[in-house]
């Protein structure tokens, strides 16, 4: 029986690697869109390949797809508590009447 590449492991690598580009190059919303996708395609590329793993190869693609959608979650995480923590202490600045725009 001949062995063929595992459906979607492929794109659970793409996705994977998108995630850490688009949430550090670009902004984090969307390495964490990519980065569910990922995930989500990876379980359908699990549940595949634990059905017969004779059949199928490239599984090691979907475990580091899979290991990059999570790091590529964090990141995205991270940068939106960064975000809400800068925005945060402005407005805080702006109320308590710290700052003033005429510098």
């Amino acid at each position: 029986m001949s062995q063929q590449p595992l459906p979607g492991a492929s794109t659970v690598l793409t996705m994977g690697i998108i995630s850490i580009v688009g949430t550090l190059v670009c902004c984090g919303p969307f390495g964490a869109i990519f980065s569910i996708i990922a995930l989500v395609k990876a379980k359908t590329a699990n549940q595949l390949y634990l059905q017969s793993p004779e059949s199928y190869t490239d599984y090691s693609n979907v475990k580091t797809g899979k290991i990059l959608a999570y790091i590529g979650l964090a990141l995205a995480l991270i940068y939106l508590v960064l975000f809400i923590l800068y925005f945060g202490f402005i407005i805080a600045m702006i109320t308590a009447g710290e700052w003033s725009g005429n510098y």
